[in-house]
Formats: C-alpha cells, sequence, structure tokens
C-alpha cells in the first residue's frame, strides 16, 4: 500500500508543478505585454517575473499587431525538482495589451 501511496503523491506533485508552470507563464507574459504598452523592454520585464528554475529556457517574444501589443511565454516544465531535468515540451503563456502614449512632462 505505502509504494501506491507515494506513487499517488508523486503524481500530484507533478500535477501541481504543471499547474505552477502556467500561472508563471500567464504572469510573465502579462507583464511582458504591460511593459511593451508603454514602451519598455518586454523580454526583461517577462524574464523578471520567473524564478530561477523556470527562467532556464524560457523564451519570451513580443509583437505588435495594430493597436495592439501581444507577448508570448514558452516555459519547460521540471520534472519532481524545480531546476533538474525538465519534459521536453513548453507550456505557453499568451497576453495583449493596447499600446499606450507616454505623457509628457
Amino acid at each position: 500500500m505505502v509504494p501506491l501511496i507515494l506513487l499517488t503523491l508523486v503524481l500530484l506533485w507533478q500535477c501541481v508543478l504543471v499547474g505552477y508552470t502556467f500561472t508563471l507563464a500567464g504572469n510573465a507574459a502579462d507583464e511582458a505585454a504591460r511593459a511593451a504598452a508603454v514602451g519598455n523592454d518586454c523580454g526583461e520585464a517577462g524574464m523578471r517575473h520567473l524564478d530561477g528554475a523556470w527562467a532556464d529556457g524560457a523564451a519570451v517574444t513580443c509583437g505588435e499587431e495594430g493597436d495592439m501589443v501581444r507577448a508570448r511565454v514558452g516555459l519547460r516544465v521540471p520534472v519532481l525538482f524545480p531546476g533538474a531535468i525538465a519534459f521536453p515540451f513548453t507550456v505557453p503563456g499568451e497576453a495583449g495589451a493596447v499600446r499606450e502614449e507616454r505623457s509628457r512632462p
């Protein structure tokens, strides 16, 4: 019975890591889109909001679509322990924001 309980706990923990990776990807994309909307560096803003293990291999891209700025973030899901090995697929995060004009003093 103990191995079955341990296996269940390991699978639940891995599900938590997958969910947390989706949350981080969405938040990083949102922050990157906000930064790009006001003319700041999109990639730096997205990477600033990622924890150490998730920042390795992260991809932040931004692009303009009319008056909108879109940010896309791809993160790799760690296997059991952040910073060790990761699954070979990426978790996507995407956000958009309307481009804003900077106010002049």
